[in-house]
């Protein structure tokens, strides 16, 4: 034992220092509070039936709480029988959120760095260059806490992979599934993504050197031994991707199911929407000077010394109110904010470190190693896919022609893997530094190094203007509304606009000195190594502290100890109105709420509340978004409201804000019988179909059910009835009766994979009316009909998830056992 903890003391000691780093770091993390409280007070709006009936021991996968139902896989699932769920929830349990996080993102990339065979001190570095890469910070700021832990596991998947292409087959592929897995189970599918096209770029240049060096047998056994990983981790969140697959198909990244009374695309999102976060090609220097773009959209304050404090202080304006008003005027006004890039919005820029980008130029220039091509195409593709809109050449062909990439959106997120590629080559640059024997050729190539990032930072110091304008597009809507605010005084609506374009060149000066002279200590340390002046584990502490100090202050300017909040539940903040309590005192347990003054996508507030045909979900059903856009946004379809039995319609006066409500007594109920029913051709014909109708009367349904409905000879019965019995979101229970066969329409929303009908106990089809509602052909006499939501991609993807489960944990056992009897001295 003693022996174990001498050889791996220093380890031990970067793992406490990592602790400590946290520790400082988030230090209101470890004081109960937390951050994102917005964003948890969301969540738990979208979750509300779910948590509900979690409170009651049952787990329920559909939800009628938002947009009229829709399953919750992408809301909240359990998914007991996955062995990264029971880690993910062991590490929440020791360390608060989002320490959990910090600290898998330090020691993840510390184990990468260790693979590429850095010393402690300088994976340590490594480790800290990655996690305080501004774009992870800011993510945690936004309450992103899914795409931070996915990116969490970038690192220790490349140093898995690593070690498989090495030759390290069982021990590597064992890893590589093991962190995959986890990677998987974040369910953040974009981030997974963007790291597997890095992962492809990698294989495909280790294939190439595998076939010019005739290692092409060990490299396709390395290659196998991933592949059985993939599979592996794949197996072990087979009810994840199994579910999502099949949802994902039916939301708003599917395929459209109209073609003509739409402009939605028709496969994948809209291509405004997927670019409208795309990095502007200027903003690339934001990686070496934070604030080179005014920062993120309302995070710099400025003070009575601003240029634009200035301008009122010189009409006599007091100092305090001159302060606040260009505090007030460079945080929300569009076109006059400290930010002046071309995005609606930004936490922050995608900082990598002064110092990391002068060693990444370094290690273009010094960095023999293969891994060095890799990192620049990734960089360089990153780069180009980020940029979106404002290179859409590029862009268009993966949005066109790549599978899956049209089913994101903010594209400039893609720009996390070039913050792990940046450094990564940074400190290749110094392992190489440390191995070469020609100190006369470091010193050239270090100044080479120095001159371009040296000099493109003084640039930025002395002349800033020659590479950026500091002008946003929309300065001129800005002005306007400043000579508005000013009473038409335009000549000072234009003194402020001329004053803030100074605020933001001063912003971005201080920092271009920062980072200047953050440079010039790294250049002086390394300089001081080749020289002999300090020795490789000052130098490498060095740089650890260094890289510390350069990113935290930076990240400190967007994760202020103030933003953390103490936690409250969502009752605390979140009361209900007075017609919100006259509504929940009905005890109908299903019928919908429609607050017309809601945001149709964005409703947080009522689903705490009520059963809402608004909410909140990224993965919103297609044929619901559909439905809103061609019957909600010009006029309200009272028929639509009806047939969706909207019990109570909110109206609230602009003028006084006050809210009020009224009963829609032509509301059809939870289920009920038509008279006729009309065919129609496509999803265009019903779509229009249902703009005027009587949905108590008639049905529209599409032809392709015509046989399900006919298949029995349909009667008439006035007096026949059809009532909900038993409500849970998965199991509804109906108790029909009618001297005829009769066709019932269920105002619940049509979903194909997993909905199982039964009448009386005995499986019977069913199929879609009035474009999403559920309808089935129902035989006279008195029925019991049952809906029950079983879908095989959970159930039966968590039995094949317990196999790989188990399969895991056996890999992983073996690659132990392997790695302790090669230890194992022989036995003389």
């Amino acid at each position: 034992m003693n022996n174990w903890i001498k050889r791996n003391g220093t380890h031990l000691a970067v793992i406490g220092i990592f602790l400590a780093i946290c520790f400082f770091f988030l230090t209101p993390a470890f004081q109960g509070k937390t951050l994102g409280q917005s964003d948890v007070i969301g969540a738990q709006s979208t979750q509300k039936e779910i948590m509900d009936y979690r409170a009651k021991d049952t787990t329920i996968l559909w939800t009628n709480q938002i947009f009229g139902g829709m399953p919750a896989f992408q809301i909240w699932a359990p998914y007991p029988d996955n062995i990264t769920t029971h880690i993910i929830a062991a590490a929440k349990a020791v360390f608060p959120n989002p320490v959990d996080t910090v600290l898998i993102l330090l020691l993840g990339t510390y184990f990468l760095f260790t693979v590429l065979k850095l010393n402690p001190w300088l994976a340590a570095a490594g480790a800290v260059a990655f996690t305080f890469s501004s774009y992870n910070i800011i993510l945690l700021v936004a309450g992103h806490s899914n795409q931070a832990f996915a990116i969490a596991f970038f690192a220790p998947i490349l140093a898995s992979i690593i070690l498989t292409l090495r030759g390290n087959y069982i021990g590597g592929g064992a890893l590589t599934a093991f962190f995959l897995a986890m990677e998987i189970r974040a369910n953040h599918v974009q981030m997974t993504y963007y790291l597997m096209l890095a992962i492809f770029i990698l294989i495909g240049i280790e294939l190439y050197h595998a076939v010019k060096g005739k290692r092409t047998a060990a490299f396709l056994k390395a290659l196998a031994y991933m592949a059985g990983a993939t599979l592996l981790a794949l197996a072990v969140n087979a009810s994840i991707l199994w579910s999502t697959y099949d949802y994902g198909k039916e939301t708003i990244r599917g395929k459209s199911n109209l073609t003509q009374t739409t402009n939605e695309p028709s496969n994948g999102l809209d291509r405004e929407y997927a670019y409208q976060w795309s990095q502007g090609v200027g903003e690339c220097f934001t990686f070496l000077v934070p604030n080179a773009y005014g920062g993120g959209s309302g995070t710099e304050r400025l003070d009575k010394n601003s240029a634009t404090a200035k301008v009122f202080l010189s009409k006599g304006t007091p100092e305090d109110q001159a302060a606040n008003y260009a505090q007030q005027i460079s945080s929300s006004i569009p076109g006059m904010t400290t930010y002046w890039g071309n995005k609606p919005g930004t936490g922050g820029p995608y900082y990598f470190g002064a110092i990391i980008c002068f060693l990444f130029v370094f290690g273009l220039i010094i960095v023999r190693s293969r891994l060095k091509w890799w990192l620049l195409a990734t960089v360089l593709l990153t780069m180009f896919l980020s940029f979106g809109k404002n290179l859409p050449f590029l862009s268009d062909i993966f949005f066109n022609y790549f599978p899956l990439y049209n089913k994101f959106r903010a594209v400039e997120s893609i720009l996390a893997v070039a913050g792990l590629c940046f450094p990564i080559l940074a400190f290749l640059a110094v392992r190489e530094l440390l191995e070469t024997k020609d100190k006369n050729v470091l010193v050239k190539k270090l100044m080479l190094a120095l001159y371009i990032t040296g000099g493109i930072a003084l640039i930025l110091v002395i002349y800033p203007e020659l590479f950026l304008s500091f002008h946003s597009a929309d300065q001129a809507t800005g002005i306007n509304y400043l000579t508005q605010v000013f009473k038409g005084d335009s000549t000072l609506a234009n003194e402020v606009a001329s004053a803030i374009v100074k605020d933001r060149i001063s912003l971005e000066r201080a920092d271009a000195i920062r980072s200047l002279i953050f440079i010039l200590v790294t250049f002086g340390l390394l300089w001081a190594f080749i020289k002999q002046k300090v020795n490789v584990t000052v130098m490498s502490i060095g740089l650890f502290a260094i890289t510390l100090i350069d990113l935290w202050q930076v990240d400190k300017r967007y994760l202020k100890d103030e933003i953390f909040q103490d936690k409250v539940e969502a009752s605390q903040v979140v009361a209900p109105r007075e017609v919100d309590q006259i509504i929940m005192k009905d005890p109908d347990p299903d019928f919908r709420v429609f607050d017309a003054s809601a945001d149709f996508r964005s409703d947080t507030f009522n689903p705490f509340f009520h059963k809402s045909i608004t909410g909140y979900s990224a993965a919103r059903l297609k044929r619901y978004e559909e439905l809103f856009l061609n019957q909600f946004t010009k006029s309200i379809n009272q028929d639509v409201l009806d047939m969706l039995n909207t019990k109570y319609i909110i109206t609230t006066d602009q003028k006084s804000g006050t809210a009020s409500m009224h009963a829609n007594s032509t509301a059809c109920g939870h289920a009920w019988f038509v008279n006729s029913v009309k065919y129609v051709d496509n999803a265009d014909e019903e779509m229009l179909a249902i703009s005027s109708f009587d949905p108590k009367d008639e049905a529209m349904v599409d032809k392709q059910y015509k046989s399900l409905v006919e298949a029995k000879t349909l009667g008439a019965d006035a007096n026949a009835t059809i009532d909900l019995v038993s409500y849970n979101p998965d199991h509804l229970v109906y108790q029909s009766s009618s001297a005829a066969n009769r066709v019932a329409i269920f105002s619940e929303i049509y979903y194909s994979k997993g909905w199982k009908m039964l009448i009386d106990g005995v499986e019977q089809p069913y199929y879609r009316a009035d474009y999403l509602l559920r309808a089935a052909t129902i035989p006279l006499g008195n029925h019991k009909i049952e809906f029950i939501f079983h879908p095989a991609s959970y159930y039966t993807g968590e039995t094949i998830s317990l196999i790989g489960s188990i399969l895991l944990i056996l890999a992983l056992a073996g690659a132990v056992f392997n790695e302790v009897r090669k230890k194992k001295p022989a036995i003389k």
